[in-house]
Formats: C-alpha cells, sequence, structure tokens
C-alpha cells in the first residue's frame, strides 16, 4: 500500500515515488484503484478518510454535472448520524454503488460487444438484478429487525 505523508503545511509527500502531490493526484489513484494510506507525517495517525472527503468535497463544489450530493440528502446524513441506533447506511451505500459501478462497467462491456442482447432484454436483467440485490439487503435487514422486535 502506497503511504503519503501529510505535513503541517498542508502538502502531501508520496513516500513510493519522492515526490509533493496534489488532491487531484490522489483522485488519479483513486481512479486507478491504487491503494493508498495518507497518514500525519509527524503522528502517523490515518487521515485518509478526512482526505478522501476533501476530495470528494472539491469535486461537488467544481458545479456543473458532478453534483452527487444534493442538500436534502445531506440533511438526510446529518440526521442519521444523531439517531440513537444508526441505521447500516455505510454497508448499503457501499454495497448499492458497487452494484451500480459494476453495472456500468458491464453495459459499456456490451455495448463494446456490439450487444448480443436486444437493448430491452438487457434492461431487464438489470432491474431483476436490481431487484434481487434490493430484497437480498432490504429483505435481510428488516427480517432481523422483526426478530429483535420480538425478543
Amino acid at each position: 500500500m502506497r503511504v503519503i505523508r501529510k505535513y503541517a503545511n498542508r502538502r502531501l509527500y508520496d513516500t513510493e515515488q519522492s515526490r509533493y502531490v496534489t488532491l487531484e493526484d490522489l483522485r488519479g489513484l483513486i481512479l486507478d484503484e491504487v491503494p493508498f494510506r495518507v497518514e500525519d507525517a509527524k503522528s502517523g495517525e490515518d487521515l485518509t478518510r478526512t482526505i478522501l472527503l476533501t476530495i470528494i468535497i472539491e469535486q461537488e463544489q467544481a458545479g456543473g454535472d458532478a453534483e452527487v450530493f444534493s442538500n436534502d440528502l445531506l440533511a438526510q446524513f446529518i440526521r442519521v448520524y444523531d439517531m440513537a441506533q444508526p441505521l447500516p447506511l455505510a454497508r448499503y451505500l457501499e454495497q448499492g454503488t458497487r452494484l451500480m459501478l459494476e453495472q456500468q462497467k458491464r453495459m459499456q462491456d456490451q455495448w463494446q460487444q456490439a450487444m448480443r442482447h436486444t437493448p430491452m432484454e438487457m434492461m431487464r436483467e438489470l432491474a431483476e438484478e436490481n431487484m434481487r440485490f434490493w430484497q437480498q439487503n432490504l429483505g435481510g435487514s428488516s427480517k432481523k429487525d422483526d426478530d429483535s422486535e420480538d425478543k
């Protein structure tokens, strides 16, 4: 795993390449699926999550069509943090995003292969896969919740 050190002057240093990097460079590593860890140069504290959030904030503020998080969605996230028993939101978001990215890649691959199925067949398969995913994740969660309420 590549180690990036963050110094007090806010500069980020890539220890593997022996050079300073920008948030845009780290974004490139993410897109290339290169694993890295950002740590405080002095304390060694893991700052990866903070840096990832900063990259997201920069993308959101860039404007245009890149906006992913509406004000309503962000407000809902804040409410989740204030719940007595927070929802397992991270798991749903991770799995849902992974599913969406896999489907996007599969659609691109299929278009490049001149689509062996008709467009309607492909959309039907995607819809069925989405239903299976949400039934497994939401159905399993509500069943667990129902079981815990019975006790």
